[in-house]
């Protein structure tokens, strides 16, 4: 059922947005970079709007974003439940799974950290 209300919100979202980029492109070229600025997607000067903007609102937007939500609804954690198996990757480059690190009963302690 979580999954049909997101297939339904992302895709009226993309239909909206996508007629608004018709409708109103100069508009909606406004609200995209000002949503770039947060993530400071248009900071780079390599990297124009004419490079990813138009990608917004488009079908493979619509299927990254549902795989991105779908994806969260397992990642969700709930104190006294069980924790999620949530894909990791190794310092080699590896993908695993959170739980593949568990040895016998032994707790498994998470440690985040960022280099600068």
């Amino acid at each position: 059922l979580q999954k049909i209300l997101i297939l339904l919100q992302v895709t009226l979202s993309v239909v909206v947005g996508k007629t608004l980029m018709i409708l109103f492109p100069n508009a909606m070229k406004r609200y995209i970079l000002k949503m770039g600025e947060k993530s400071r997607m248009n900071q780079n000067p390599k990297f124009s709007y004419e490079n990813w903007g138009p990608t917004f609102f488009s079908f493979k937007y619509l299927l990254f974003v549902l795989k991105v939500k779908w994806k969260r609804l397992e990642d969700e954690a709930y104190e006294g439940q069980p924790a999620p198996n949530t894909p990791v990757v190794t310092l080699g480059g590896e993908v695993r799974h959170l739980l593949d690190f568990m040895a016998d009963n032994r707790p498994l302690i998470l440690n985040f950290g960022s280099c600068t």
